[in-house]
């Protein structure tokens, strides 16, 4: 097992980050990791560990390439966000105001107005295929989640597909999880007048110099076998591996997406990069935007956007803000983590967090699903942070 830490002057929390990364590889909960901390924009920990790829025996490295998943959304959130700030569109435009053939419908045939902030929120009234029983309309339509293998489908298709299912409820009334950034990748198509790979490398990854962040990858021997949870040991995913998500539903992976140049650029998903390039984003967005947005911008990605309703997936004291989820008391979530925190993941088994009050951004990648988003390995990382 190969791992990399700083040493000069080791902050004590180094010793429980360690323990934290050693029990899981110990258990066998994940395969390999690589956590990084900086807090008032300095580094305060850095470590790889354990294997990018076990059977060939290829150790973990600072800068393996990983399979985002959800990670892509906050980065193509601040794309969209580049564009308002340029008078591009706005928040409260109806989504039809970009794609014109954009309405879906109620159960009772009616098809109310979605704004671009319902599509940043997840108050749209959209769901993820994942989250719908398998005779459910996104299944039947093939709508596509930039998980799994989508063929030659493209962007446009995907999203009329979406717009062709019903919605879950009416626009604003509640909160569920979604492909809504995959819409917004084609409303950011059409106000840029680029694809969307290109408008997120000019707005966002470029200025940043996240050379190793897009929706290609960009050094196929960096990147990090897919590995899924069993009783036992992670076994190495094959194309179409299912995990179970729900009681009547699953997450379908296609590892082979990342280099198939056919597949859609998905908003919500489909990005590959590193773990110092995530870092150095959020570090940027809770430093006020950097080159890419003014501190009003990046105000909003950190704020309660969602009122009081509640985020099934994630539970009491959180909301929803443009992104990531929003602490809004400790408490209630029993987390050691400050009010105003904003954090998120990706299935393919990642964590990351950034606290403004104690200026902390954490990053923590691991090539394990679901244990690096859902399981013990995330909260012993934030507890291991805040001891």
């Amino acid at each position: 097992m190969n791992s990399q830490a700083s040493s000069s002057r080791r902050d004590p929390r180094s010793d429980a980050l360690d323990q934290a990364i050693d029990r899981a590889l110990a258990d066998e909960r994940i395969v390999g990791a690589v956590v990084l901390v900086s807090q008032h924009g300095r580094p305060l920990y850095q470590r790889a560990a354990g294997y990018a790829d076990r059977e060939s025996k290829q150790a973990m490295q600072i800068d393996t390439l990983f399979r985002y998943s959800s990670l892509t959304k906050p980065i193509v959130t601040a794309a969209l966000l580049a564009l308002a700030e340029q008078s591009k569109l706005a928040l409260d435009q109806p989504v039809s105001r970009w794609l014109p053939d954009f309405h879906p419908q109620l159960g009772g045939g009616d098809a109310p107005v979605i704004t671009l902030h319902q599509l940043l929120n997840h108050t749209a009234g959209l769901s993820y295929p994942f989250k719908e029983p398998a005779d459910a309309p996104y299944h039947r339509d093939g709508v596509a989640d930039g998980i799994g293998h989508s063929g030659d489908l493209t962007l446009a298709e995907n999203v009329r597909r979406i717009a062709g299912a019903p919605l879950s409820f009416a626009p604003g009334s509640a909160w569920r999880y979604s492909p809504a950034l995959d819409v917004l990748g084609a409303v950011i198509e059409q106000a840029s007048g680029e694809t969307l790979p290109q408008a997120v490398e000019r707005l966002v990854t470029g200025p940043l110099r996240m050379r190793d962040t897009g929706f290609r990858v960009v050094d196929q021997s960096r990147l990090a076998a897919a590995y899924a949870n069993t009783a036992t040991q992670p076994e190495l995913m094959t194309e179409g591996y299912k995990i179970p998500f729900g009681e009547d539903a699953s997450l379908v992976y296609s590892p082979a997406r990342a280099f198939d140049p056919q597949a859609f650029p998905s908003g919500g998903a489909g990005m590959v990069g590193s773990a110092p390039d995530m870092l150095r984003f959020l570090d940027t967005i809770r430093g006020g935007g950097g080159t890419i947005l003014p501190p009003a911008a990046t105000a909003q990605m950190m704020r309660n956007q969602t009122g009081a309703l509640l985020l099934e997936e994630v539970g009491p004291g959180w909301s929803f803000g443009y992104g990531g989820a929003v602490l809004v008391d400790p408490a209630a979530a029993q987390t050691p983590q400050s009010p105003g925190t904003w954090r998120w993941g990706g299935v393919y088994g990642h964590s990351w967090f950034v606290d403004p009050q104690q200026e902390l951004s954490v990053v923590a990648l691991t090539n394990t699903a679901l244990e690096g988003i859902f399981g013990q390995f995330t909260l012993d990382v934030r507890n291991a942070v805040y001891s």
